[in-house]
């Protein structure tokens, strides 16, 4: 029989009452990757944007005090926890920076400035955010509701294990370490790495969506663009990777293809592999048969993995109008 949980405790993990309301109907859940899989369904596709604007401005600004008045008594305490590294890294001048680049990015964005902050320093945190600052406010958005999906998903780990301490506390020792794996196993976000040279993280995660994903929106229609046919190819041509003006489409080899989904999404473009081969991929969409009064008959993407990026997970989304297109590196 599946753990179950209330309201308050979904609210404790997202901010946003529908997503709370969504978890309770959709309990109980067998284990928590279950629930991690009914959560990202709700919080993509059934909660709205005034539910992504409610989770969040649950949130306390990056170097600030959660408020101890939040509807989830929970909810305040994990992200006092989830910002303890940024806090104890910081100093009173970089509070300060921390403090002023946050009231420009709500400025220019409305929204507090979001981050999975968890294990990060406060030196890596106003990097991202100067980082993400320059980006246009469509992009800026969904990354934002993507950072708080992974906060949302190491909560319900969080919330499932004080289940199992409150009914076996024999293992409440053990507590720490079950949170470890189970967090490392959740998505490759959560992957931690060291300063090897080799960039081998310590504990190589067994992966749990493929290493390179994509997904379109047509940003004219307002909604995620279906059907579309997708491929993803390596290159292992002749020289170590494609010269720009240089015409050898022999080098570039299949890895898969899919079409996209009612939400855009391509499916499995590559196999379930730990380590990506290191080097110069391209995706490619066939953009013409899905605007067929549009300019541009296919769009392709290149980008590079390197060496020391090999562990990492790359989502590499489409933004897509009639007479226009971009990209950019998600998460």
């Amino acid at each position: 029989m599946g753990s179950r949980f209330d309201e308050k405790d979904f609210l404790a993990c997202c901010g946003s009452t529908r997503f709370a309301k969504e978890m309770a109907a959709a309990a109980p859940f067998s284990d928590c990757a279950a629930a991690v899989v009914a959560a990202r369904d709700i919080w993509f596709n059934k909660v709205d944007v005034n539910g992504w604007l409610e989770a969040f401005s649950a949130h306390p600004q990056i170097g600030h005090m959660p408020s101890q008045n939040h509807k989830s008594p929970a909810f305040a305490q994990w992200s006092k926890g989830e910002q303890s590294t940024a806090l104890s890294t910081a100093t009173d001048s970089s509070l300060q920076e921390l403090s002023q680049w946050n009231a420009r990015y709500r400025a220019k964005f409305g929204i507090v400035f979001l981050i999975f902050a968890s294990g990060r320093s406060s030196s890596e945190i106003l990097t991202e955010l100067k980082r993400r600052y320059e980006n246009r406010p469509i992009i800026e958005f969904e990354i934002a509701a993507q950072e708080q999906m992974k906060i949302t998903e190491l909560r319900l780990t969080k919330l499932f294990l004080a289940k199992a301490d409150s009914t076996i506390a024999t293992k409440a020792t053990d507590a720490s370490k079950v949170e470890e794996d189970r967090v490392n196993i959740i998505g490759s976000h959560l992957t931690a790495t060291t300063g090897s040279p080799t960039g081998k993280p310590s504990h190589i995660p067994s992966r749990t969506r493929p290493p390179i994903t994509t997904h379109i929106l047509d940003v004219a229609r307002g909604c995620p663009a279906n059907d579309v046919e997708v491929l993803l190819e390596a290159w292992k041509g002749s020289q170590p990777r494609p010269h720009f003006g240089v015409t050898d489409n022999g080098g570039w080899i299949f890895q898969g293809s899919s079409a996209t989904d009612k939400d855009g999404r391509s499916g499995q473009l590559m196999s379930m592999v730990d380590a990506l081969n290191p080097g110069t991929y391209r995706i490619s969409f066939n953009t013409g048969k899905y605007n067929l009064d549009g300019f541009f008959p296919f769009v392709t993407i290149v980008f590079e993995i390197r060496e020391s990026q090999k562990w990492e997970h790359f989502h590499v989304p489409l933004l897509l109008s009639p007479f226009s297109f971009s990209t950019y590196r998600g998460s």
